[in-house]
């Protein structure tokens, strides 16, 4: 794409609510760096409510409620609900996937079909393990020459890595469907370089039509001033951990490794606090237990606003990025640009093959797996004295990577596009 006349975009985005998910605000980011771009950007959004974006059309696509899937789907909830019967494993290893998601679908393709603007190019974005935009383009054939397929994450979780090892009801109509996409597609994209690998092992289709396109950094988005909730002192030695903790992602021995720090350097205590905010359904009896036996540690459950945690990552001593026990991980982490938009040290705990690790450099000094609780220990101690020494110099300076978050490595990597 090497004409200087911006281009048009359509955009197929199963959310757009920056509230709801970490991916909705890799969509949303996305977004709004093709726009800064110059393109011509239109936003179809499957969101359960009404969101503008400025300077982009947005059009929210309504569900179809006057039909046969749209009743099956109702029907399927309320017996599921009513009953605590889970019909998907019986009925997903038939259909491959539940009434819901194949109205949502529909419900995107029909809307599609009346689409009155003449994109040079279509993008699908999709959250969680859904791709249902992926799934309504496949029966649009018409759009196929001009569909560039976002793949934010393994798809199904038959084929995810280590120790996400659960096969879904109907993962092999999953893969069908994924096969699809591969053969269908114009081009592919994925936020890592792992993750592009990993899919090309699993389908071969997406090989020599891929691209990385990393979630996006909006450069305005930790500039604004925002109140910060009264139990985040800034003064402190705050180490912040921002996001759903899964139950593959269990946070203990981090816990384990501050406790040891906490212990061994008692001058430390009074100064120093680990923070857990996000949602952690697995964990959080044990980490409500834990709260209320050390002082000096805090999980806030519910989810904070979005401009409130950028904030809080922006004045914390150290961000971390909690991956889990596991050889290697694909993944790149949505919070991953937040971190190092924030301009603090990284203390990244996972996988000795990671994106993340791979991206701050294998030689990166604050990093551990996730279950050496001494090595974890004794990374907060090394952090610990370099900011008490002088908290102004105890940053994150990492310009190559600020840039390849940008919309300046994003307008590159499109630049490989034919159109």
């Amino acid at each position: 794409m090497t004409s200087a006349e911006p281009k048009k975009i359509l955009v197929v985005a199963e959310s757009i609510n920056v509230e709801d998910s970490s991916g909705s605000k890799a969509n949303v980011a996305l977004i709004l760096n093709l726009r800064d771009l110059g393109f011509e950007v239109v936003v179809y959004h499957y969101t359960r409510k009404r969101i503008e974006l400025e300077g982009i059309r947005c059009i929210q696509i309504k569900e179809r409620k006057t039909n046969l899937l749209y009743f099956l789907s109702r029907g399927q909830r309320k017996i599921q609900h009513g009953l605590k019967v889970n019909l998907a494993r019986f009925l997903e290893p038939r259909f491959g996937f539940s009434f819901t998601f194949l109205n949502d679908s529909k419900s995107i393709e029909k809307a599609l079909k009346k689409l009155n603007f003449n994109p040079e190019l279509i993008l699908t974005l999709s959250k969680g393990a859904s791709f249902r935009p992926h799934h309504a383009l496949l029966g649009l054939p018409a759009h196929h020459p001009k569909w560039i397929a976002y793949i934010h994450d393994p798809y199904p979780f038959h084929y995810y890595p280590d120790p996400y090892n659960w096969s879904e009801p109907g993962y092999r109509q999953k893969i069908r469907f994924f096969e699809e996409v591969a053969d269908k597609c114009r081009w592919a994209a994925f936020p890592s370089l792992g993750l592009k690998q990993w899919m090309e092992k699993h389908y071969p289709g997406f090989s020599q039509k891929s691209l990385v396109i990393p979630h996006q950094l909006r450069e305005e988005s930790d500039t604004t001033e925002i109140d910060l909730p009264e139990f985040f002192d800034e003064k402190k030695f705050n180490l912040l951990h921002a996001g759903n903790l899964m139950k593959q992602r269990p946070p203990f021995d981090l816990i384990r490794g501050f406790q040891k720090f906490l212990k061994e350097n008692p001058e430390a205590k009074p100064l120093s606090k680990l923070i857990l905010i996000g949602s952690a359904q697995y964990h959080e009896e044990h980490l409500e237990k834990l709260k209320g036996e050390i002082e000096q540690f805090y999980f806030i459950k519910e989810n904070a606003a979005f401009a409130q945690v950028l904030q809080m990552q922006k004045k914390a001593a150290v961000n971390i990025i909690l991956e889990s026990k596991a050889e290697e991980s694909p993944f790149l982490p949505g919070k991953f640009p937040h971190c190092i938009a924030a301009g603090k040290p990284i203390l990244l705990l996972g996988p000795p093959r990671s994106e993340s690790r791979r991206l701050l450099g294998q030689d990166y000094e604050y990093w551990s797996p996730a279950d050496d609780v001494d090595k974890i220990s004794q990374l907060i101690k090394e952090m610990f004295e370099l900011w008490k020494r002088d908290p102004e110099s105890f940053i994150l300076e990492r310009e190559d990577l600020l840039f390849y978050l940008s919309s300046a490595h994003l307008r590159d990597e499109l630049n490989k596009i034919q159109v």
